[in-house]
């Protein structure tokens, strides 16, 4: 029988008190329960409303019995980037010797941006240790107001958190940074993951483009690397393939950190990876402009070092509301992170992998055959780059693992997935949701690309997509891949919707989800939640609440004008109690089309420098 614990909290939300600590009362004992369901908050309407962090939403538990009940919820800001912890400052960055990066006013550089959660258990005598594991970003804005985005080497942080057992209430009691050096610093870590084995998943995204290194330029919108041989300072010269990979986090049982960096599972503009139930099989976004869905099947059980690269085919069947595909799966390679090491080690380059031709757009907008013995692609991050690429002999593990997108446009896999972000895993039903942030250029009909896969029909909002999963599938060479786990069919689940703007300045419905980013499961819940990353179509971003067995979107917790919803983690049980791990980044980075009377109330209200990494509570625990 499914029993689960209850915990009601009081909260008051009339937003005069907006940030204030929330009273919690208790609810002892373990009652049997039917089904969860979110009730939704309105969306904010005063400017002290849209300048806060906020819920007004509730849990209505259906016991067994016939009977239900309602609970509040209630945001709870754990510590903010600017908060010193025990001398340590939550949002430092920092070189490779641990000295803390200064800005150019000498001030030191704190990222705005806190994204990944992990709450990670350790157990321990007289009591399992709680840690909480957070990326940072990027540094938005320095000192003086300019924009630092890709010119700071990032961090993770490490919190010992304690939970008061009689309200459930999180708090933390120390802060260290995690040294960064054994994979040579940190690139734009974005979203993350609890593995099944209690590590932490995280990312790097936008990954430096290594033709752009060897060519001299940044024809192809690329970031350089300034920003990780200031992290090393002097002590080596920063190598672009060095990252674009996956930073694996164990913690031991007195907040000790040892960092290793997966190359097994390619390099790309990695959002997160999600590792499914067989502990082998894991899905990854890719996020940019003309990109790619990859999966990997590690050889063995928890162990991401050797294993097997495959990128997705997008093979249509429908364009309908936000379109419909069967995946067929190209494989790309099998490597290990020790090959893969010693390959970069070497020295190798984007022109010992691939020789280039010039590529010759045509007054139709099409583009001339490559020459013979060359193919023409079409592959992103930050826009859409059309390259003549051949092959060099024997070059195809370093091109399948340092150049995962290109060489899987290169071998006929699908590149036109539009910031695909989010994914996450339902392993009862046997699903995977992705979020889509928008369907715009590659997955637009464009015929005269080299490559036009995804046919669908614009739409800006973004939608998130689900997977389903099939068992023992042939890759594209007719060879068997060896997961229960692969993609089979995908498919528009949750749409959001584009308006003509409204008055405040809202572009898309603000009663839907738009630009959907971070995405997490809970399988007690039988809940998806969705984090909005909105930059101009929702002047507020929303963390919502969709039931995947009733169809149902509850909003339930809105953000600062401007912030990205960020950090989403489902914990079911946790001593008592249930929690949603819940962060916001980059306050105050107001959307293009704001409202201009708006924008001139909020702008005193919030404060640019201040994010805050949190969470939901109020909610019953999950047995």
């Amino acid at each position: 029988m499914l029993k689960k614990r209850f915990l009601a909290a009081a909260v008051g939300v009339a937003l005069a008190g907006a940030g204030a600590s929330p009273v919690i009362a208790a609810v002892k004992g373990t009652i049997p329960v039917k089904s969860v369901e979110f009730i939704g908050m309105t969306a904010p309407e005063t400017a002290e409303q849209r300048a806060a962090a906020y819920t007004t939403a509730k849990v209505k538990v259906i016991f067994k019995s016939g009977g239900s009940r309602v609970y509040d919820l209630h945001y709870n800001a754990l510590f903010h980037n600017t908060d010193t912890i025990g001398g340590v400052t939550a949002g430092a960055a920092y070189d490779v010797t641990g000295t803390p990066l200064l800005d150019s006013n000498g001030n030191p550089t704190l990222a705005e941006t806190p994204d990944a959660n992990s709450l990670i258990r350790i157990p321990a005598r007289g009591g399992d240790k709680l840690f909480l594991v957070t990326h940072f970003e990027y540094d938005w804005l320095d000192t003086a107001g300019a924009d630092q985005y890709g010119k700071q080497p990032m961090t993770m942080s490490l919190a010992n958190i304690e939970q008061d057992g009689k309200s459930g209430e999180l708090s933390v009691t120390a802060l260290r940074n995690i040294d960064m050096s054994a994979i040579d610093g940190l690139w734009i870590p974005c979203a993350g993951s609890l593995s099944p084995w209690n590590t932490h998943l995280g990312s790097e995204e936008y990954e430096p483009d290594a033709r752009c290194q060897v060519e001299g330029s940044c024809a192809s919108g690329a970031i350089g690397l300034a920003a990780m041989e200031r992290y090393l300072a002097g002590t080596k010269t920063a190598n672009v393939y060095n990252y674009g990979i996956v930073p694996e986090v164990t913690v031991g049982k007195n907040g000790e950190t040892q960092v290793v960096g997966h190359r097994a599972l390619g390099r790309i503009s990695r959002e997160l990876v999600q590792v499914l139930p067989d502990e082998r099989t894991a899905i990854q976004g890719d996020d940019g402009t003309y990109n790619v869905l990859t999966m990997f099947v590690a050889d063995r059980k928890r162990d991401l070092s050797t294993g097997t690269l495959y990128a997705a085919k997008w093979n249509q069947t429908s364009a309908e509301n936000g379109g419909e595909a069967d995946l067929a799966w190209v494989r790309l390679g099998h490597s290990s992170d020790a090959e893969l090491e010693a390959l970069v080690a070497s020295g190798v380059t984007f022109a010992d992998i691939f020789e280039t031709a010039p590529v010759n757009k045509l007054a139709d907008g099409s583009y001339e055959a490559p020459p013979a013995g060359f193919k023409q692609i079409i592959a992103g991050h930050n826009k859409g780059l059309v390259e003549n690429l051949k092959l060099k002999p024997g070059m195809e593990t370093a091109a399948a693992f340092l150049e995962t997108r290109r060489y899987a446009a290169y071998m006929g896999a699908t590149t036109e997935f539009e910031k695909f972000e989010g994914v996450t895993v339902n392993a009862q039903d046997r699903k995977v949701y992705l979020a889509l942030t928008r369907m715009s250029s590659g997955m637009e009909d464009r015929p005269k690309d080299p490559a036009n896969h995804i046919r669908v029909p614009k739409l800006l909002a973004g939608a998130v997509y689900q997977m389903d999963l099939g068992s023992w599938k042939l890759d594209s060479d007719g060879h068997r891949i060896d997961s229960r786990y692969v993609g089979t069919h995908m498919k528009a689940l949750v749409l959001g919707q584009d308006i003509a703007k409204d008055a405040a300045g809202n572009t898309a419905a603000v009663d839907r989800i738009a630009n959907p980013d971070n995405l997490k499961y809970s399988e007690k819940m039988r809940t998806l939640f969705i984090g909005e990353d909105s930059s101009t179509l929702h002047v507020n971003n929303f963390l919502w609440a969709y039931n995947v067995d009733s169809g149902k979107l509850s909003r339930i917790l809105s953000l600062p004008a401007g912030a990205e919803s960020t950090g989403l983690q489902a914990i079911d049980s946790l001593g008592g109690y249930s929690y949603i791990m819940s962060n916001y980044q980059h306050a105050g980075d107001f959307s293009s089309n704001i409202d201009p009377a708006l924008k001139g109330q909020l702008e005193p209200l919030i404060d640019r420098s201040k994010a805050a990494v949190g969470y939901l509570g109020g909610l019953p625990a999950f047995k």
